[in-house]
């Protein structure tokens, strides 16, 4: 695993939610990077997407401090006040400006953040700076996850190579409209802020914005991508010859992180890719593809094994797109089980495919050309078991 130059990370136990696990992570960057966001459209947002926002104008950053097990969302004021403490505190002990520190929580909603046990740990944090890999910070912000998300790639840069690495954390709450819960990209190369936040957006809208695990947008959504310069290239313009390379080494990874989080789908056991084709427009494919994705009884039926096709062309009805049924064929991964509407009589196949660990269900409309994919999962009991216990 390749990580960018110049960043160095800590983690440290503060016993947020409970003792016995590394709950708070630091990243920071050895250069002022540039840095680009994109945050939760929830109308609900957690005091430190709320002082992310107001921060990522200035495109600048060099740290950025997560907490788990806490969202310090809901909270008030007093929200704002911890996460403008915790900056203090730790820009203070790092000898930044505040204003370059970033702040990040995921976790409980509505519960003010333990500043009894936090305040204690940043110390140490601080402390330990160079300590601890990328992989242990990724380990550091998981709530319900399963395993650290981790993914890198090197790009060409005139000549030289750079590295783009990201993490995030996710595997409930899934239904963004901007990114995963939390995710932060690192890389080396010298991007110009404009660019890189226009490769962010894009990179986002093709990711983290094409997965969902239960229809639910969390109120902590952030990524953050911080660009430090280091490899010593020209900074990449938008009309650079470079920036393609680069925007394409970005998408690499965002995808790869957002398949990571659908894999992680809290109780999941079946990575569900949805393609809808054929369609008269990018924007009504994609309406047809979240409708199925989104939908429990498709979900639960892969879970079961169950070929229900009804359910699906029952989601792509009620999409709100323009649809003629007599026209669609439906396949589970290459098994045609619709053809123009009706049932083509391969329900054992499609049976035995659904069996697999990744399943592709496509949906070709024959209206027109454009096409869209979103990621899912099935939808189990252990999905409703770890829900019903997320506070205990």
């Amino acid at each position: 695993m390749n990580i960018p130059k110049g960043f160095l990370f800590s983690t440290a136990e503060a016993a947020i939610k409970k003792p016995g696990r590394r709950d708070l992570a630091l990243i920071v960057s050895e250069v002022e990077a540039n840095v680009a966001g994109a945050f939760t459209k929830n109308a609900v947002k957690a005091a430190p997407v709320r002082l992310c926002m107001r921060k990522i104008k200035t495109g600048k950053g060099r740290a950025i401090i997560v907490n788990s097990g806490n969202a310090n969302a809901c909270t008030g004021k007093q929200g704002l006040r911890d996460a403008e403490k915790i900056i203090s505190n730790l820009s203070e002990r790092i000898r930044i400006s505040p204003s370059l520190a970033y702040s990040c929580s995921t976790g409980v909603i509505g519960t003010p953040l333990p500043m009894e046990r936090i305040a204690p740990a940043l110390g140490p944090l601080a402390d330990g700076i160079g300590r601890a890999s990328f992989a242990d910070v990724a380990k550091a912000i998981m709530t319900t996850d399963t395993f650290p998300k981790i993914v890198s790639a090197s790009v060409r840069i005139a000549g030289k190579t750079g590295t783009i690495a990201g993490i995030c954390k996710g595997a409930g709450m899934i239904a963004p409209n901007m990114a995963t819960m939390l995710c932060f990209i690192l890389t080396d190369i010298a991007v110009e802020r404009k660019a890189l936040s226009y490769a962010l957006k894009d990179s986002v809208e093709k990711s983290f914005n094409r997965i969902t695990i239960d229809g639910d947008m969390s109120t902590n959504d952030t990524a953050l991508l911080m660009a430090n310069g280091m490899l010593g290239n020209a900074p990449i313009a938008r009309n650079s010859k470079h920036f393609g390379a680069f925007s394409k080494a970005l998408d690499e990874v965002s995808y790869a992180l957002s398949k990571l989080v659908v894999k992680d789908g809290e109780g999941a056991t079946k990575l569900i890719e949805v393609v809808v084709r054929g369609a008269k427009s990018d924007a009504h494919a994609r309406k047809a593809a979240f409708a199925i994705a989104n939908s429990s009884l498709v979900k639960t039926a892969i879970y079961g094994n169950d070929a229900n096709w009804g359910r699906i062309i029952c989601a792509v009805g009620y999409s709100g797109i323009p649809f003629r049924e007599e026209k669609a064929d439906i396949f589970f991964n290459r098994v045609k089980v619709v053809k123009k509407g009706l049932a083509n009589n391969k329900d054992k196949e499609a049976t035995a495919a659904l069996r697999s660990k990744e399943i592709t269900i496509t949906v070709d409309l024959h209206e027109g050309k454009s096409a869209a994919k979103v990621l899912t999962c099935d939808l189990t009991e252990e999905y409703i078991r770890i829900n019903a216990e997320y506070r205990t």
